[in-house]
């Protein structure tokens, strides 16, 4: 094992460290009761506690330490709560039922998004009725900006639940539903992302195709089937979305991040940021589906701040390298948006929809690379192993009726699957509680264990929107006012 850094050899180095975290928390006593001007909801979809850890490790080693002792933006929140993730008829949950908890404030079932539990998946003809608000439309109803920034497409579940309504998530466009739900009168996800909050000031993310009539090239690859449009009405959803704006106001489309530098956002009435598909090669992150647009997105907005959740690599398709990169590139923009926005006024929460079976293990010493072996072979097989392993998943491999023998791979790859216990196509999510943390006015009011679908609930009590608004005249203290009081929604997954 290696020796530990000089300094901690000290005890008087730990004691220190912990009288400051303890003055530091007896400052919190002074509770933030401040009504919160702005709402900032990250979400790192997929984000379980040991990614979070795993991330926490990495972001020290990129900056050159041993990594454990490094701390994630996220971490440096103040109040910590978990958040219970299940759906409604699912102990494992997936990313619509969840997506509703934390910005509906209604648990749902499986599949289902911006609905209550009375919607079966796939059935059009139960929704009617059935359609819950989010807070992003809560805080619309309030006159605040507000907005939807994802590394994923736009019309995924997760950001979807902000301002959609369907029996299955799937219904990305018209050309993705089955004859009974249009006949029943159900809309798909792109057209309620124009037509259900037509005033939403910024909108970016991945998935144009599905605002193309169907066979419509794509301008970025005019040449390749698989991006041409999808929409069996015709209609050209951007055109519409142009369509429905007051007169006088300036909404502007673009399709790359070059498009958006070159934006005045100051003389920017409405955005709409469109790349074909978020799931690009690290080498090709200059469209704005890239997880490395997030940062520079959120330095270039010049509206107060961002509600945000933001979208990366999905763990059953992409490498364990890319996952966990970024998670540290989500962190990244926490902590811009964190040094663009006052904890007086703006309340910044980070959380899950749910966890994956990923973990790291195996008596790795300090320092050990987080992508690295552990210092030991397994004492059945007598092989290798990486720390990182999955409980299931598309990394399963029998070679010569034995376990792959990982030292033969180059397990440090972008590309490379971490081993799994049991074979899957895809890695499932995990059914564990996720960490939610926050800073800023009433974020004292997420702690201990919570269903999931609180959160929201508090958010809106702490901005005086939605239903919880009998404490605003009397007994929270309003911060400084801002010229524009906005509330965006970025999405990311990791």
């Amino acid at each position: 094992a290696p020796l530990p850094p000089e300094r901690e050899k000290d005890p008087e180095y730990w004691r220190r460290q912990a009288q400051e975290t303890l003055r530091n928390a007896l400052r919190l006593q002074r509770l933030n009761q401040n009504v919160a001007k702005n709402l900032i909801l990250f979400l790192g979809d997929g984000m379980g506690v040991s990614t979070v850890t795993a991330a926490r490790i990495l972001k020290g080693q990129l900056q050159h330490g041993q990594g454990e002792e490094s701390l994630l933006e996220m971490e440096k929140f103040p109040y910590v709560a978990l958040a219970k993730t299940y759906n409604t008829n699912a102990q494992v949950p997936d990313s619509a039922g969840t997506a509703t908890a934390y910005l509906c404030g209604v648990k749902a079932n499986e599949g289902t998004l911006g609905v209550s539990a009375g919607v079966t998946r796939d059935r059009c003809n139960t929704t009617k009725g059935q359609e819950v608000t989010s807070i992003l439309r809560w805080a619309k109803d309030a006159g605040k900006a507000v907005g939807i920034v994802t590394t994923t497409r736009v019309t995924h579940a997760t950001p979807s639940a902000a301002y959609a309504h369907s029996a299955n998530r799937d219904w990305y466009s018209d050309g993705e539903m089955p004859p009974d739900a249009l006949e029943g009168g159900c809309k798909d996800i792109a057209r309620q992302l124009v037509e259900n909050i037509p005033d939403i000031e910024v909108i970016m993310g991945g998935g144009r195709k599905y605002m193309f009539p169907k066979n419509a090239s794509d301008v970025e690859y005019p040449h390749e089937e698989k991006h041409r449009g999808t929409r069996l009405d015709r209609r050209n959803l951007v055109q519409a979305w142009h369509n429905v704006k007051p007169p006088g106001k300036v909404a502007k489309y673009v399709w790359h991040r070059r498009e958006l530098l070159a934006l005045n956002l100051s003389r920017v009435d409405f955005l709409l940021g469109e790349s074909w598909h978020p799931g690009v090669p690290r080498a090709q992150l200059g469209a704005l589906g890239g997880p490395l647009a997030c940062p520079g997105v959120l330095g270039q907005l010049e509206w107060p701040v961002i509600l945000a959740a933001s979208k990366g690599c999905r763990y059953p398709t992409l490498g364990i390298l890319q996952a966990l990169h970024e998670a540290v590139e989500l962190d990244r923009a926490i902590g811009l948006a964190t040094r663009l926005t006052s904890v007086q006024d703006t309340l910044s929460v980070v959380t899950a929809d749910h966890s994956h079976v990923f973990t790291f293990g195996g008596y790795t010493p300090r320092g050990n690379p987080i992508f690295g072996l552990a210092p030991m072979q397994s004492d059945v097989d007598r092989k290798p192993f990486t720390s990182i392993l999955y409980g299931n998943g598309p990394g399963y491999k029998i070679v010569a009726g034995e376990r792959e023998n990982v030292s033969a791979v180059d397990f440090a790859h972008a590309d490379y699957q971490a081993q799994s216990a049991v074979p899957l196509r895809q890695e499932t999510h995990g059914g564990e509680d996720v960490a939610v943390f926050a800073r800023g006015p009433m974020a004292h009011l997420l702690h201990g264990v919570h269903e999931q679908n609180y959160i929201p609930h508090a958010m809106a009590y702490a901005a005086c929107i939605g239903s919880n608004r009998a404490h605003c005249n009397a007994g929270a203290r309003p911060a400084a006012p801002l010229l524009l009081p906005f509330l965006a929604l970025l999405l990311l997954l990791c």
